[in-house]
């Protein structure tokens, strides 16, 4: 029997919560209508018995106290709610014990912005890890020794998992069932619950904003620029010397500024402005590609679908109505 011990922070989202508790037990359930034993011994573990999540409206009554559970074979960490260094800072008392179950052999699976969390104990330093896309910066900058792996449903590094965003985290409840019991089970956990067993990226639901949250006043000047000349071909020289500043000291400064090259932030603020037209417009695919600035059908399609994980006109397919009006 593998022990599951999902963790219930304060300031936790309870659906993540709920979810990994429901899907476990009903994993039990199909082993047992299919003649076998079942696997997992699931319980909700806290620092205190009870915790209220959602501003008091709902209690969360765990089955036992952190300080009573010596050993475990799986840790669930929830997504948090709000202020992601509140959370941390309510949620203090449970990360050496964390920690300890780490070393002592447990596998622990931090869910959407669970990772702020999981982060905290430093047990995800020199390793990639997960989160919600729209959290990527903020994570970046308040644990710099974590490599975030952009797009990525889960990412698995020595017994640490973590995933995309919001309903992402179902995709690694789902790795963790097939891992554990096989193939079969969790196809039949993925029809059970209806989730696409096997989407392995968060990059079509992705929006990118730019990282401006720093006080480097010449490339944000230089953000700017890009953003509102999307239909002009820019070129690295050009903005430094928009800006005096020498190109490889431009280069520095904006990659330290944005975690993105120069290159990388033009690319994005483009292909942003196209999923924007695909979404609202009924613009064929050649009139999008030239009004961000690019010629070349085969290289727009390539970034495009690098950058989303699907192609133009899939994309257009996926989130725009009138393209079937």
């Amino acid at each position: 029997m593998k022990k599951v011990s999902i963790l219930v922070p304060e300031s936790s989202v309870m659906q993540a919560v709920a979810d990994p508790q429901y899907l476990f037990t009903v994993v039990n359930q199909f082993l047992l209508a299919s003649g076998k034993s079942p696997l997992f011994d699931v319980e909700l573990v806290g620092v205190r018995k009870e915790v209220k999540l959602n501003n008091g409206m709902f209690s969360v009554h765990i089955d036992r106290q952190l300080k009573d559970i010596k050993k475990t074979d799986l840790v669930f960490i929830p997504a948090l709610f709000g202020d992601m260094s509140a959370a941390i800072e309510k949620n203090k008392a449970a990360l050496p014990w964390i920690v300890e179950q780490y070393n002592n052999g447990a596998e622990v699976a931090s869910l959407c912005v669970g990772a702020f969390l999981l982060a905290s104990t430093g047990l995800l330093n020199g390793k990639k890890c997960s989160t919600h896309w729209g959290f990527q910066n903020e994570f970046r900058e308040m644990y710099p020794e974590v490599e975030v792996v952009e797009g990525n449903i889960v990412t698995e590094e020595k017994r640490l998992y973590s995933s995309g965003g919001a309903s992402s985290y179902w995709n690694l409840l789902l790795y963790l069932v097939e891992k554990y019991t096989d193939r079969e089970t969790a196809v039949l956990a993925s029809k059970y619950f209806a989730i696409d067993i096997d989407r392995d990226s968060q990059s079509a639901f992705a929006m990118f904003k730019g990282q401006k949250d720093h006080r480097d006043t010449e490339i944000l000047k230089a953000q700017e620029h890009i953003e509102k000349n999307i239909q002009e071909k820019i070129s690295i020289d050009e903005l430094a010397k928009i800006y005096a500043i020498g190109r490889r000291t431009f280069e520095r400064r904006f990659k330290e500024a944005t975690n993105n090259t120069v290159l990388e932030y033009i690319q994005r603020i483009k292909i942003e402005a196209a999923k924007r037209q695909f979404e609202t417009s009924r613009k064929n695919i050649s009139e999008v590609m030239y009004e961000v600035g690019y010629t070349d059908t085969k290289a727009f399609r390539d970034l495009f679908k690098k950058l989303t994980g699907l192609t133009p006109v899939e994309y257009r397919n996926k989130y725009n109505k009138m393209a079937f009006a």
